[in-house]
């Protein structure tokens, strides 16, 4: 049996609290997700907008008091061409399957049948990746190379501030942006709908004798 250190204990923590969070608020139905790319609902792309600025106002911080060091923060190779082709493919997986890897992992905790089909989907498609893994690939996934560096404020030798400063800026007209969405196409989409679908949950006899009550 593997150790459960204080990591571990802190991740598993961590990460049932967020798979609460994420079905409380709907985040656990496909609604949600499938609502972003028709924009109807902004919520996922306001949440993860916000949690990116957040994130990357905290490193900062954190770097400039000393309490974190900023270079032993692994950061990926950029490979413009290979993302570039990754975001269509995974965009293209969350319009159709409405659902992420994580938000799938939510589902199938609350039972919903589609998400255990993408998430067995999810198994399947990692192993074939593995297993048709070859020179072709790699080639493909080393493609567009940044040499000048991994990062936006290294590579275009900017302050990280003024990208920070920049990417508040760009999520404020977001969130604006987002609630005109919302309010052309008859959004947001509740936790109430996301869960249960069109009409909420209340059961349509429930519904039929509090309009009866009502009249």
């Amino acid at each position: 049996m593997f150790p459960l250190n204080e990591t571990v204990w802190s991740a598993l923590l961590v990460g049932f609290a967020f798979g609460y969070i994420l079905e409380n608020a709907g985040f656990g139905s496909p609604c949600k997700l499938t609502g972003q790319f028709t924009l109807r609902d902004w919520s996922v792309l306001k949440v993860m907008f916000t949690a990116i600025v957040v994130a990357a106002t905290g490193l900062q911080v954190l770097g400039s008091l000393g309490m974190l060091d900023l270079e032993a923060v692994f950061v990926p190779t950029s490979l413009v061409v290979a993302s570039a082709l990754g975001g269509v493919l995974v965009g293209a997986g969350f319009a159709i399957g409405g659902y992420c890897p994580g938000t799938s992992v939510v589902g199938v905790a609350s039972g919903r049948l589609d998400a255990v089909v993408f998430f067995v989907g999810l198994i399947v498609g990692t192993f074939a990746f593995a297993g048709l893994y070859g020179p072709a690939i790699e080639a493909l996934m080393a493609m567009g190379e940044v040499e000048s560096g991994d990062t936006v404020h290294d590579a275009w030798d900017i302050s990280p501030w003024w990208l920070i400063a920049a990417m508040a800026a760009a999520l404020v007209g977001v969130h604006y942006l987002g609630r005109w969405f919302e309010q052309r196409y008859g959004g947001p989409i509740g936790a109430d709908e996301a869960v249960c679908g069109e009409g909420g949950c209340t059961p349509p006899s429930a519904a039929g004798s509090h309009g009866a009550t009502a009249r």
